[in-house]
C-alpha cells in the first residue's frame, strides 16, 4: 500500500484532514509520498513545513518531493531571487498569483516590513509587492533569513526531485518524453507543462505528478495528476496504490481512480 499527497500550498487545515483520512485507512505508519509545492498562496506555509519535517523528524515512512513553489521560497531567502525564469509572465515570486508573499506572512511578524501602500505584513499578505524595488527586496530577505528557521531551509534543499517505485514514477511536474530518467532536468522535472501534459505515449511506468491544478485528481492513462486545487481552496485529496490499481480517498472511503 502506498498513498500519496499532491499540491498543499500552505492549507494546514487541509493537510491535517488528508493526514487523517490517510491515518484512518491504512494506519499510523502508512508510506507516504508527497509530490511538492508545500508553500505559497495558503495562509500557512509555516505550519505545513513543521507538520512535515515533525512526520520525518519522527521517522514516519514518508517521502518528499521539491516542488517549483518551494525552490523558490529557498532561493528567495538564500540568494535574494524573486523571479524564475520559467515564469513566463515575469511575475515575482511575491505577486499573489504565484504567493510568496503569503508565505513570509506566515513567518514575520506583524511590523517586520513598512509595506509601500502603508501598513505591514498585513498589507503584503493581501496585495504582495511586484515589482519588487531593490530596497524593499532587501529588507525582505533580511527578514526572512531572521524568521525562518534553518530546518525549514534545510527540509526544502534537501528534497528529492523524482521517486521511482515499483510500476510508478513520482515527481512533481511531469517529465520531458524522450529523454532518459538520469538525464532529466530539475527544471523539467518540477515546472514542465507543454510537452507533458499533451503526449499521450506509454513512458514505461505511470507517472504520478501535482503541478498543474485541476477540479480533481484525474487519471490519463499514462499519468495521473494529483494537483486537486487545495492552493484556491478545493479539498487536498489523497490517493492510494494498493498494488493492483489506483483510489482516491474521501469521508466516505476509498473510490476508485481510473482514465476514462
Amino acid at each position: 500500500m502506498l498513498y500519496v499527497l499532491g499540491d498543499i500550498h500552505g492549507q494546514t487545515a487541509a493537510l491535517d484532514r488528508a493526514l487523517g483520512l490517510i491515518e484512518a485507512d491504512g494506519g499510523a505508519d502508512a508510506p507516504l509520498i508527497f509530490l511538492g509545492d508545500y508553500v505559497d498562496r495558503g495562509p500557512d506555509s509555516r505550519g505545513v513545513l513543521d507538520r512535515l519535517i515533525a512526520g520525518r523528524d519522527a521517522q514516519r515512512p514518508w517521502r518528499f518531493l521539491l516542488g517549483n513553489h518551494d525552490r523558490m521560497f529557498l532561493r528567495f531567502v538564500t540568494e535574494a531571487r524573486n523571479h524564475d525564469p520559467r515564469v513566463l509572465s515575469g511575475k515575482g515570486w511575491l505577486h499573489p498569483a504565484l504567493g510568496g508573499n503569503a508565505t513570509l506572512a506566515s513567518y514575520l511578524p506583524r511590523d517586520a516590513f513598512d509595506h509601500p501602500e502603508g501598513g505591514g505584513i498585513d498589507t503584503l499578505a493581501r496585495s504582495g509587492l511586484d515589482p519588487l524595488p531593490d530596497p524593499h527586496r532587501d529588507a525582505l530577505v533580511a527578514a526572512a533569513c531572521e524568521a525562518v528557521p534553518q530546518r525549514h531551509l534545510d527540509f526544502v534543499a534537501g528534497l528529492a526531485t523524482m521517486i521511482e517505485d515499483g510500476p510508478n514514477l513520482f515527481v512533481h511536474a511531469g517529465i520531458r518524453p524522450g529523454v532518459p530518467l538520469p538525464e532529466q532536468a530539475e527544471d523539467d522535472l518540477i515546472w514542465i507543462r507543454d510537452g507533458f501534459l499533451d503526449h499521450d505515449g506509454d513512458y514505461g511506468r505511470l507517472v504520478i505528478h501535482g503541478h498543474t491544478a485541476l477540479e480533481r485528481p484525474t487519471h490519463f492513462g499514462n499519468r495521473i495528476d494529483l494537483d486537486g486545487g487545495a492552493g484556491y481552496g478545493r479539498p487536498l485529496v489523497p490517493a492510494l496504490f494498493d498494488g493492483n490499481g489506483w483510489f482516491t480517498l474521501h469521508d466516505d472511503g476509498r473510490r476508485p481512480l481510473t482514465p476514462p
